[in-house]
């Protein structure tokens, strides 16, 4: 598959720079991949276009991890936290830029001096290691002064909305530095319609980071190396995916995290396995899928891994029509845009 195989138009203004004051007021694209056919519904629809099956979510939560400032110098300095690189402490992996670059033993004045950091390690693409000191503990004033870090689609600054609204209302485990966009249009009222329509809730955990926004810049996408992320099935969740399968419930995947998390998890008989693990699997065309029925998603960018998974899921032309008619129906697009039900084949 090419690089060009996932390009299409999309006017500017079609892509959300706000949320909708409601979280389920979303408009939903009903992808039927077996019938071919594309319909336009309401997200709160949601519960009663599949049949009784196991919906799965991520359940990791997005912290604050963009931090700026200044270098001793005085120039600007803006550090995107990715990960601790060891528990217990305060050195962190970083995607760092500052307008003539990071050197080792540079010291940083974070969030109006509530935080000062000093680079120990410079790595490739942009990757740095720092130091990270205060007065307090570190990780509070992170949660207190720290940025929501707004995908770069979304052309203003984060405000103290996005710390709400950025995030999943089942977000649990800190360490994303982007939402699994998919489950921003659930509420605790969809919950319990899909409840009440006969759907049972399990979750996984995948920390999305900020690999997801890099786009393909390779002509094939054989030629694509993915990042790596860290994912977590809980063995509740593998033995509720066990009994769905036994009893001929579907499972419905929200969001392309918990795609890629269930299905790096199956062993080779097919069964999900619980436990931790990390995956560096690249869903494109083609793909025999083993645990996911059904999708729910946002729309993604051009020359995105997350479109070319979509592609996998439903088809390259199925997928095209669709974005065309998100297009021409004035869908909202990305993070805080409009979602889409994938409704696969029948095993």
């Amino acid at each position: 598959m090419r690089i060009s195989d996932l390009d299409y138009d999309l006017p500017e203004g079609l892509i959300a720079q706000e949320p909708l004051a409601q979280r389920d007021a979303s408009r939903l694209l009903l992808v039927d991949v077996e019938a071919g056919e594309i319909g336009e519904r309401m997200f709160t629809e949601l519960p009663s276009l599949v049949p009784p099956s196991l919906f799965v979510f991520n359940d990791t939560r997005v912290f604050p991890a963009r931090l700026t400032g200044h270098k001793d110098s005085g120039g600007k300095v803006e550090l995107l936290l990715l990960r601790k690189r060891a528990p217990g402490q305060d050195q962190w992996l970083a995607m760092g830029r500052s307008s003539k670059g990071l050197r080792v033993g540079m010291d940083l004045s974070l969030c109006d001096g509530r935080l000062e950091g000093r680079i120990v390690r410079t790595l490739e693409n942009g990757q740095v290691e720092v130091d990270l000191r205060s007065e307090g503990e570190v990780d509070a004033l992170i949660e207190e002064v720290g940025d929501v870090p707004l995908p770069p689609y979304i052309r203003r600054a984060a405000d103290e909305a996005d710390k709400e609204r950025y995030q999943t209302i089942y977000a649990s485990k800190p360490g994303a530095v982007a939402a699994p966009t998919a489950g921003l249009h659930f509420t605790e009222e969809t919950l319990g319609a899909l409840r009440q329509a006969g759907h049972e809730v399990a979750y996984v955990t995948l920390h999305v980071g900020p690999g997801t926004f890099r786009p393909v810049q390779v002509d094939h996408l054989d030629e694509h190396e993915m990042h790596e992320e860290a994912y977590e099935v809980p063995a509740v969740t593998a033995a509720a995916i066990a009994r769905a399968r036994a009893e001929g419930r579907p499972v419905v995947a929200v969001g392309t995290t918990v795609v890629r998390t269930l299905e790096a998890s199956v062993d080779d008989d097919g069964r999900p396995v619980s436990g931790f693990g990390e995956t560096r699997l690249f869903i494109r065309p083609p793909y025999d899928f083993r645990i996911v029925d059904h999708m729910v998603t946002n729309f993604h960018l051009p020359r995105s891994t997350l479109l070319a998974l979509v592609m996998a899921f439903a088809g390259v032309d199925l997928t095209r029509s669709a974005y065309l008619r998100a297009i021409e129906k004035r869908f909202r697009f990305y993070s805080y845009g409009d979602a889409m039900l994938l409704r696969g084949r029948p095993r």
